[in-house]
Parts: structure tokens; sequence; C-alpha cells
């Protein structure tokens, strides 16, 4: 039987697959939230969506930044170097409620200021109330987190259903009930944060999260804090560069242009879910396994699964001239060809979803950010020099270039690290070990 063998061939087999429960859990999310798009279009229109967006994602930043990276870094401590020092599971949970905390105070204070700006269609005191959501969805992204690292996937899958799905009902009720749409929609946010977290709690308590873990550790607190820092790193760099496209085609070619590529690219990155669902499983499998044996499975689970964005970019190439003039409208045709060519590029991710969960999941998360980083030049030279000639089209070869980078640098940093893991198991091990830690920063 080999390092591959035994538990990690029934992460490829059966009905059980943790992989694929991960993909249904992101496409039941993906569904919850186009249900919800939906809806608030209905009864608040472009500017009530725009709001729900920001209302979704700042205060969630918000608590990334102030909490370091911690939702990266709970599931590498949890499975891998602090799995035996219970410490870090009360330090993940106070690091999680400062965050939060501190988060909601700052954003409170400030709503006078930037609140007419990001929202105008909310009064002061609402966006002042939406601050609460630091702390809830930092308690929510936590909880998950936890769960992830705490060897309970099915719990975390639930978790991300969830945290989608329960808005639409609370919200629901509370517009049946007769409360203004945009403090229901704060409402039952803040609803589904809590819910969702609760959930989260009640799982880990029953597996013995919050036994014995003792008094958090202002250590164990910056070891999480470092590691955290150079996993957001990556994260913050993925968001920009996912829709800084978006920003420089509006302002190059217009918004009627812009419409066609968010089609074309909300279109196209639905096969990233696949190598976000292998991501997300496989980082705290490489973490409980360590160095050695993570680079081994690496090297067999690359070829069995790498392969699976690039199989399911041909059914989606195929039936994108059907699906979106049907759903978009026939102007909309346009938005064909730039989404061939973004499927190109993300036809890589299986690459991307492996090598990074294992570079994480070994300790080298700003590697990991680095490769992510490393695309950010190119969709910003490659879009100023071809939008203005080839439009929508140029600024989907800028992205899929972009893509193909990440994957080359990715690459060329699993190389390295797997280099000074031979270098040092052999009879430099000092001098192997110190080109390690440098190769980590």
């Amino acid at each position: 039987m080999t390092l591959a063998g035994g538990a990690w061939r029934r992460l490829l087999a059966g009905r059980r697959n943790p992989i694929a429960t991960n993909l249904v859990a992101r496409l039941g999310a993906i569904t919850s939230l186009f249900l919800v798009s939906l809806l608030v279009a209905r009864i608040a229109g472009p500017a009530g969506v725009g709001t729900l967006v920001l209302l979704r994602v700042l205060p969630w930043l918000v608590g990334l930044i102030l909490g370091s990276g911690l939702y990266g870094a709970a599931p590498y401590f949890l499975s891998g170097p602090g799995r035996a020092e219970p410490r870090y599971r009360s330090t993940l949970v106070a690091i999680a409620v400062a965050a939060g905390v501190t988060g909601t105070v700052l954003w409170v204070a400030a709503a006078p200021v930037f609140g007419p700006r990001l929202f105008p269609q909310l009064s002061t005191g609402l966006v002042a109330l939406a601050g609460l959501m630091v702390l809830t969805q930092a308690l929510e992204s936590t909880a998950m987190a936890c769960c992830q690292g705490f060897d309970d996937l099915a719990g975390a899958n639930r978790l991300l259903f969830l945290e989608e799905f329960v808005f639409l009902p609370a919200f629901g009720l509370l517009l049946v009930v007769g409360t203004e749409p945009y403090l229901a929609m704060v409402l039952a946010l803040l609803v589904g944060d809590l819910t969702t977290s609760a959930v989260g709690a009640a799982r880990l308590a029953r597996r013995g999260f919050f036994t014995g873990t003792g008094r958090p550790s202002l250590p164990l607190a910056r070891e999480v804090a470092g590691y955290g820092f150079r996993a957001q790193l990556g994260t913050i760099a993925l968001l920009v560069n996912a829709r800084l496209d978006f920003a420089l085609v509006g302002a190059l070619i217009g918004p009627a242009s812009l419409g066609i590529y968010a089609v074309a690219s909300r279109y196209a990155e639905l096969l990233r879910l696949p190598a976000l669902a292998m991501n997300y499983v496989l980082f705290p499998a490489y973490a409980r396994d360590g160095g050695a044996v993570a680079t081994e499975r690496v090297r067999a689970l690359l070829p069995r699964i790498g392969w699976v964005p690039a199989a399911v970019a041909v059914p989606m190439a195929l039936a994108a001239p059907v699906v979106l003039p049907l759903f978009f409208g026939e102007p909309f045709s346009a938005a064909v060809l730039p989404a061939w060519v973004l499927l190109g590029g993300l036809a890589v991710g299986g690459i991307i979803g492996v090598i990074g969960a294992y570079l994480s999941g070994v300790g080298r998360p700003g590697l990991y950010s680095a490769s992510l980083a490393a695309g950010l030049p190119v969709t910003v030279v490659l879009d100023l020099l071809l939008i203005p000639p080839f439009g929508v089209t140029g600024a989907a070869v800028a992205s899929t270039v972009a893509y193909f980078v990440t994957t080359g640098v990715l690459l060329a940093c699993y190389r390295a690290v797997v280099r000074a893991q031979r270098e040092r198991s052999g009879p430099a091990g000092d001098t192997a070990e110190s080109t390690a830690q440098e190769v980590s920063r």
C-alpha cells in the first residue's frame, strides 16, 4: 500500500467523496445566492443588489484584515502543527471575537463618513447597525474554518450552504410582516450569520472543540497572525485580480461592454468551483500529513484530479452559445467569445487547487500568495494594451494569460519547496533548513 493509498483512495471514490460533497454545497450556495439576487432585484432594483453585495463583502473583509487572515490560518493550525495544543482553539476564538468587536466599533464610528458614499440608500443609523455584521461574519467564518480544520468537513459544507440559504426565508418573512426592504436586508443578513454561527458552534461543541482548551495565548496568537497575514495577501490579490479587469473595461470602453464582460466572466467562473472544492478539502489534509508525506500525495493526486476543470470546460464552452443568449437575451451573444477565452484560462484551476492547498498545508502560504499576486501586473499591462483595440475579448485574453502566469509561478514555488525538502533530508540538513525557511518567506 503506497502513501497515496488507503484513505486517500477514498478521497476520490464513493458517494461520500469530500471533494464532490463540497462541490455540491458550493452549488447549493450559488443557487441560493442567485435566488436571493433575483428577489432583491425585483424588490429594490439594481441599487438593492449592489447594496446587498457590499453588505456581504465589506464586513467580511474588515474582519479578515483585523483578524490577520484568521479564516485561512485556522484550518492550518487545527489540522497541522496546532492539533495537539488545545490552546490554539481558544486563541482562534479570542482572535475572532477581538477582530469582530474592534471592527464593529470602527465601522459604527466611521458610518457617518463612508455611509453616504457607499450606501446612499441606507440611513446612517442603518449603516451603523450593519456594522454588527463585522462581528457576526467573523464568528460565522471562523466557525466554518474551525470545522474545516477540526476534521468536520461535513459540518463545514453545511455552514457553507447555510451562509447563503438562511437569508432567503428570513428576508421573505421580514418583508411579509411589513419591514422596510433595506432594514429587512440588514436584519436578514444578521439572522443568517447568527444562525450559521450557532449551528457551527454546536457542531464543534459536540466534537469536543471547546473541551479543555485553557486560556488564549498571546504567543500562539502571534503565530496564527503571522501565518494568516501571509495567507490573506493571496486572498486580497485574488479579489483584486478577479475584479480589476471589470474596472478597466468600464473605464476604457463603457458600461455596456462591462455588462457583456461581466456575464462572460460570471459564466466562466463557474469553472472555479471544482478547484475551490479541491483546495478546501486538501488543505487541512496536507496540513495533517506534513511535508514529505504531503509531497508524495500531491504527486499521486495531481494527475488524477488536476484535469477535472479542463474536462468540465469543454461542455461549458459548447453550451455557452445557447445558455448565454437564452438567459440574458440576444445582445449577450457577444459574451460567448470572451467566455470561451476565459474558460481556457480557468481550465488550469485543478493545478492551482491542488498545489495551492499543498503550499498552504505545509506552512508556505506566502508562496501561494506570491503566485496569486504574480498575475496582477500581467492583468494591468495586458488590459491596457488589449482592451482599446479588441474590447472585451482583449480583456479575456489578458485574464487568461494572467491565469497561466499564476500557474507557472505556482509550479515553480512547488518545485522549490520540494527541492528544499530533499536538501533537508540529505547531509546538509542545517543549511537546507535555513533554505526552506527562506523559501517560506
